[in-house]
């Protein structure tokens, strides 16, 4: 297994479209074509955001995740985290997550006690309690020592992107096409 940062820019579309697909499940209305569209949009433009995977020894992505940059461009926040195939006993999500707690900055947001655990499994130790029940956990390469001295992570507002999408026809179908194109080409390797 290895980490792979997808940066050709069709593998990364579709990469994406298959993690928003798989977060917010497929029957889950505009949400993921509106993560899809910011993200590409205004973070991917930026080089704010990275597209990164595991993949297994024939080079087939098992887990893929989407880190933002924080303001100060020292720490990435796990966005969105999905595995792709069980294997049952290791999920390959908690294992990339592991594999980029040990190589970078990285900054995971629980909303559960359960999403605390997986990450912890994952080797994140160093927990804070952020706003609205959320726990901020910390890898052991990132910066900050406390919650007073965590820079802002960099996001999409979705439901911005959602009514953007109601005044500009031509851009929501052309991030529609894209992300149904994603879809259907998501790469057997990389």
């Amino acid at each position: 297994m290895r980490v792979v940062h997808v940066k050709n820019e069709a593998q990364r579309e579709a990469c994406l479209a298959r993690l928003c697909a798989e977060v917010y499940g497929h029957q889950a209305g505009i949400a993921p074509l509106a993560t899809f569209a910011g993200v590409l949009g205004i973070l991917i433009k930026q080089e704010a955001a990275r597209v990164l995977a595991l993949v297994d020894d024939d080079a087939q992505p098992v887990a893929l995740a989407l880190l933002a940059l924080d303001e100060n461009g020292e720490g990435m926040n796990v966005m969105q985290l999905a595995s792709l195939t069980e294997d049952g006993t290791t999920d390959p999500a908690v294992r990339l997550v592991s594999e980029l707690a040990l190589r970078a900055p990285l900054r995971v947001d629980a909303v559960s006690e359960a999403q605390r655990q997986r990450f912890e499994a994952a080797g994140i130790k160093r927990w804070f309690d952020g706003k609205s029940g959320v726990h901020i956990g910390l890898g052991p390469k990132h910066p900050a020592s406390g919650l007073d001295d965590l820079p802002r992570t960099l996001t999409v507002d979705e439901n911005a992107v959602a009514q953007s999408f109601k005044r500009d026809r031509d851009a929501f179908e052309d991030y529609k096409r894209r992300f149904i194109r994603g879809l259907e080409s998501f790469p057997t390797s990389l």
